[in-house]
């Protein structure tokens, strides 16, 4: 199959980040300017307008004890941003339109080099935009799964693997990384597992520990692969979850919600999206559990900062409860 590669595209979200860097040479941190236009909330990325927060904006008064996670608004898919010191990991990059827009966030974070890239899985609403992030920055380790996908999309990401020699190792079980003062376990996917040709269940998951606090990031694994980690004698149990599969019933099953018994939840999904994600059999088992819930369908751009004790939000948790409506 030929390869092609994929031509980058610099949008108006570039010209929108040298206005706002030009304010921020002024002295200003005009963070309510929305830097994530293409798609999504209309709120965009920019709604992380906290004071704390825009201090942190270019990364000049970083405490290199704090861990930063940014749950990234890209529409109908996902992408975070963890940062703690000078260290930097991308999980996903959205779908392909929103490549230019990840890499200008980045930018803008003052990211300059990733130590570890991680594509939970080949669908394209998952790493459609890694291509342009990896192409542009310096690159650590990828992290993939083993399981590949007859997609243009798929190709690209691994012709810039290539083309720049990049690191691949594949998901071990167990498997521990350290990210400045903050480490991740891989979770998922369990290499014995039987998951056929459902993508999904082949997602990494990681768990990330910043001191006393933990982060369980699980891509769009289901009920299959969920057994499975549930089976494999890690302890899971985490204070902020980021929702599977966007909040899809597929996934986030009760004895799994049990395990990991989050205090915050956060769900990555597109303002309308034709699925009827977040699904209201997930958000009625979150509700009954007392979890605190963030949307980047309602709120954009999600930071939570730990500094190894707490954790705080950069907006407050949503309060609307309202499932998604599949369209067709």
């Amino acid at each position: 199959m030929a390869r092609r590669r994929r031509r980058s595209r610099r949008n108006h979200g570039r010209k929108l980040v040298l206005a706002v860097l030009a304010l921020l040479l002024a002295g200003l941190y005009p963070l309510k300017e929305q830097l994530l236009e293409d798609g999504g909330s209309s709120q965009g990325a920019g709604n992380a307008a906290a004071e704390d927060v825009s201090a942190a904006a270019s990364g000049v008064f970083r405490d290199g004890s704090t861990l930063e996670v940014h749950f990234l608004d890209v529409g109908q898919g996902d992408a975070s941003l963890i940062v703690c010191g000078d260290d930097a990991m991308l999980i996903d990059a959205g779908n392909n339109s929103w490549g230019d827009d990840v890499l200008d966030y980045l930018e803008y974070q003052g990211v300059e080099k990733l130590d570890y890239v991680i594509g939970t899985h080949p669908d394209a609403d998952h790493i459609g935009g890694l291509d342009v992030v990896m192409r542009a920055l310096d690159c650590g380790t990828v992290i993939m799964p083993d399981y590949e996908k007859d997609t243009k999309t798929y190709e690209e990401v691994i012709d810039v693997i290539e083309e720049k020699e990049l690191e691949l190792i594949l998901p071990q079980v167990g498997a521990v990384y350290e990210l400045g003062e903050a480490a991740f376990t891989v979770v998922a996917p369990d290499e014995n597992g039987a998951y056929g040709d459902n993508a999904n269940d082949y997602s990494v998951g990681i768990l990330l520990e910043h001191g006393e606090n933990r982060f369980l990031f699980t891509g769009d694994a289901e009920e299959d692969s969920e057994r499975d980690m549930l089976e494999s004698g890690l302890g899971l149990s985490a204070d902020v979850f980021k929702a599977a599969h966007h909040g899809s019933r597929t996934a986030n099953t009760e004895e799994f919600l049990e395990a990991v018994d989050p205090e915050y939840v956060v769900i990555s999904c597109g303002e309308g999206n034709s699925y009827g994600h977040p699904h209201a059999e997930v958000l009625n088992r979150l509700r009954a559990m007392g979890v605190q819930v963030f949307r980047t369908d309602e709120e954009g751009t999600i930071v939570a900062s730990s500094d190894g004790s707490s954790i705080t939000f950069n907006v407050p948790p949503s309060e609307s409860w309202q499932a998604g409506e599949p369209k067709g």
